[in-house]
């Protein structure tokens, strides 16, 4: 058997990440402190549940932060990929946390349907207004990161969602200050639910799918068996497996049926590169095998994997 694993630095992806996390949790904690003395003084129970919100999403942001943490550190004998699949695991609580916010502010919406509540103040707008500035800046920290990989992903739609809800609360407060139109504020929760659930289903299903090693979305299977067969010298390719060591890092082992050991570390370097370059797969285990006799007893044996 050859194993041939790529060592990859990845210090700089979380240096990167690392300020920005950093910057993202002392401006959602100064917004909490904002929330919860302003809906202290204007009497406010909205501000102060927003706030307990803002709050979860702090967690939410510092359980994102700890994966990105976590998944730099170096393997050991008893973790040989280290704790790289917190990454997959917290961005899934994110997307589980970011659903239930949906429930709640679906649930809220339709309790003020029935029992409209008082008109925003002022303050609650400012406040809000707020609340769109710093949130958006905080989703803009995380807008380039988001797009490959889905524990960023989460940190951004939390972000996203926020900024939503700010200016929701914007838009009808100040709509409730100028006229008797009680409904809107409600409706308006409702379209915000709509969208940062059609949002976070895409994060909930890669999340789910990347937990239970599932082939990452983006790789196509029948390609990568397909190109393995095409290598100098290899007959056919089986027990093929492809999964994510993390939200950035794939991996893959496959038997690869090889009559002639000739060339056989050349061909290793050939796929390695191969599949780290057109599918994203960094970490590539090959078994050779010198004929179809020597492929284990399995009704599978043919197929992609088994």
């Amino acid at each position: 058997m050859h194993d041939h694993s790529h060592g990859h630095d990845h210090s700089h992806h979380f240096d990167t990440h690392n300020r920005s996390f950093a910057i993202a949790v002392l401006l959602n904690i100064l917004f909490v402190v904002i929330e919860a003395v302003y809906g202290v003084i204007s009497g406010s129970l909205a501000l102060l549940a927003d706030a307990g919100h803002n709050l979860s999403d702090v967690m939410g942001l510092i359980m994102a932060w700890a994966a990105s943490w976590l998944a730099s550190k170096a393997a050991t004998y008893a973790k040989t990929y280290g704790l790289k699949k917190t990454t997959i695991l917290a961005a899934l609580f994110n997307a589980l946390i970011l659903i239930a916010a949906v429930g709640g502010i679906t649930w809220e919406a339709i309790q003020r349907l029935t029992d409209p509540a008082d008109v925003a103040g002022l303050t609650v707008v400012i406040v809000a207004g707020i609340g769109v500035l710093i949130n958006g800046a905080t989703m803009m920290l995380f807008l380039k990161g988001q797009k490959g990989d889905i524990n960023i992903r989460g940190a951004f739609l939390h972000m996203a969602a926020d900024t939503a809800v700010s200016v929701g609360v914007v838009i009808s407060g100040t709509i409730l200050m100028f006229t008797s139109l009680t409904w809107i504020d409600p409706i308006v929760s409702l379209v915000i639910a709509v969208v940062i659930f059609v949002g976070t289903w895409q994060l909930l299903k890669d999340s789910v799918n990347l937990a239970v090693d599932a082939v990452p979305k983006g790789i196509d299977p029948s390609a990568v068996h397909e190109r393995l067969e095409s290598l100098p010298g290899v007959q056919s390719a089986h027990h093929l497996h492809i999964w994510a060591l993390s939200t950035t890092e794939n991996a893959l082992t496959v038997h690869l049926v090889k009559p002639d050991p000739e060339s056989d570390d050349q061909v290793i370097s050939e796929a390695t590169e191969m599949l780290n370059e057109h599918f994203g797969i960094q970490h590539t285990t090959i078994q050779w095998e010198r004929g179809d006799d020597q492929c284990p007893t399995d009704a599978h044996c043919g197929s992609l994997t088994h």
